[in-house]
């Protein structure tokens, strides 16, 4: 549920390049948006546990339960996204690759596979603490039916709204430790929920021509590049507060998120009008998938000295 991951561009699928079942099955679980999520969810499982004051050796089955529980149902989740959208991936050059576009895996393969891992990993959560499992539900049902069957066809806000079921993974890590979601577990999501936009904006300017092919309604093919770079901008200002709400985690923290969101701000508003849209977009969204994976690894590495 976190794309973080996506590239920027991928050329259509070669024919004569031969995959194995085991990458193809990777491509459908979009393998790479799993592993950022397990980091995100990860950091809140660890935080949890730290803001508890309850050793991580005492629980790592929970640890297991949870973590793999999560990847699952991201792993399905992607799966379903895949298995529903497979009219009009054929239209985008980026998606050319999947298996439901090859022929590959037969869009029944690729249905069941999303329904069982989706089912196995709500087991798992559901082992591991209750609100953890009813946390993945409502990832699962935005993602799904809010951001894939109603949304992304319809309304240019279908990326805020696909950014709830992106920003929920450190809440499943954080409710696996402590049901009750403090303050800290809520600011994780919000850090997620709005770095998302900006991230996904700037995705859809460097794919522009694909969904407009496609008929998706991002935001820079129905109202252009210059209301979308505004509005990135605006979400990562929005950005700059949050990182002082985990003021436990020690001033060094503090500064080196404040570092990584001003020089985000400073690169998009210094380079607004002096570079092309497009090579523009593509500095921002590199920066943005190093950001959250930079800001969460210091969230980690910064609770062994608190």
């Amino acid at each position: 549920m976190d794309y973080s991951t996506e590239s920027v561009s991928l050329p259509p699928q070669n024919p004569e390049i031969k995959t194995t079942v085991w990458q193809e099955f990777l491509t459908v679980i979009k393998i790479g948006i799993v592993n950022s999520s397990m980091l995100t969810t990860f950091t809140g499982f660890w935080l949890s546990l730290k803001f508890n004051e309850r050793p991580f050796t005492e629980h790592l089955d929970l640890a297991f339960f949870t973590l793999v529980g999560s990847a699952f149902i991201i792993a399905g989740s992607c799966s379903l996204n895949n298995y529903i959208d497979r009219d009009i991936d054929p239209l985008m050059k980026s998606k050319q690759k999947r298996p439901t576009v090859t022929g590959r895996f037969q869009p029944l393969t690729v249905l069941l596979i999303g329904l069982g891992l989706t089912a196995t990993g709500l087991f798992m959560l559901l082992a591991a603490q209750v609100i953890a499992a009813l946390i993945g539900v409502v990832g699962i049902f935005t993602y799904i039916f809010f951001y894939t069957m109603w949304s992304k066809r319809r309304y240019t806000t279908n990326t805020i709204i696909g950014s709830i079921s992106g920003a929920v993974p450190p809440l499943i890590g954080w409710g696996a430790v402590d049901p009750t979601l403090s303050l800290e577990a809520w600011i994780l999501f919000l850090i997620l929920f709005i770095w998302q936009p900006p991230h996904f904006f700037a995705l859809a300017i460097l794919r522009a021509e694909e969904y407009r092919a496609a008929k998706v309604p991002m935001l820079p093919v129905v109202y252009g590049n210059r209301l979308t770079k505004r509005q990135m901008i605006v979400w990562i200002t929005c950005l700059i507060p949050l990182p002082f709400y985990l003021y436990e985690l020690g001033i060094t923290f503090v500064v080196i998120a404040s570092i990584l969101t001003i020089g985000w701000l400073l690169i998009g508003v210094s380079l607004y009008w002096k570079l092309k849209t497009e090579k523009w977009a593509r500095i921002m969204f590199v920066y943005s998938v190093n950001y959250v994976t930079f800001l969460f690894i210091s969230m980690i590495l910064a609770s062994f000295f608190t």
